[in-house]
């Protein structure tokens, strides 16, 4: 069977500002019902296990995909007690996804583990995918050899335009976008808020939330080919 991996933050502060963070919901139930929905079977996990935390302000019930996983207890089950992306086995999986939501600025950039999987399943064919702030777990991510899995691959991710204009550029870590670009990278931007999913070889990456659905698309069009 064809298995994917969506790995979730476990970091939930707004840097020292006392607003609560997380991953963002949509950018977990998008990918993965377009995943499901076509016979892949997806697996969720976190950085540091037990609860996930969800970004409150993502909390939009009135979203169906949302609305279809918080009425699933199992899944519900999943997201409070999350397994732990170190104890997975990263062979086992075809794709792996990083769902965006602010925490992910913290606690994906300098992971062994999220390198370690996303590396070992890039390297042998499979595909490397994130969201919105997701590809924080891609501006330090190298090959054995050194080179930035990303150097000289279209990329995108939340824009500095997006950043600014919620008002969070002095409060996250780095500016995605600049990173991106630091890594050689090249970056693709669209309108603020427009859906944007990027696809160069067997990397995926979408700009927003607008984008969670098109790059779960875009991953089960590559697994299924």
């Amino acid at each position: 069977m064809v298995k994917a991996l969506i790995v979730l933050t476990s970091h939930s502060a707004m840097g020292s500002t006392g607003t609560q963070t997380g991953f963002w919901l949509s950018e977990l139930t998008h990918p993965y019902y377009a995943l499901v929905d076509r016979g892949i079977s997806v697996d969720i996990v976190s950085i540091m296990g037990g609860e996930a935390p969800v970004d409150p302000k993502s909390w939009d019930e009135e979203d169906v995909s949302n609305a279809r996983f918080l009425a699933t207890p199992e899944l519900v089950e999943q997201l409070k007690n999350s397994a732990l992306l170190s104890d997975t086995t990263p062979l086992d999986y075809q794709a792996i996804i990083f769902a965006g939501g602010h925490g992910t600025m913290w606690d994906f950039p300098d992971n062994e583990h999220v390198q370690r999987a996303a590396i070992s399943i890039y390297q042998k064919n499979g595909i490397v995918a994130a969201i919105c702030h997701g590809p924080a777990a891609l501006v330090n991510m190298r090959h054995s050899n050194g080179d930035h899995l990303i150097a000289n691959k279209k990329v995108t991710g939340f824009t500095n335009q997006e950043e600014e204009a919620i008002g969070l550029t002095g409060v996250v870590p780095f500016l995605l976008e600049d990173q991106l670009k630091a890594a050689n990278a090249q970056f693709i931007a669209a309108e603020a808020w427009s859906k944007n999913v990027v696809v160069d070889g067997n990397l995926v990456t979408g700009q927003n939330p607008q984008s969670a659905s098109g790059v779960g698309d875009a991953v089960a069009e590559l697994l299924l080919e």
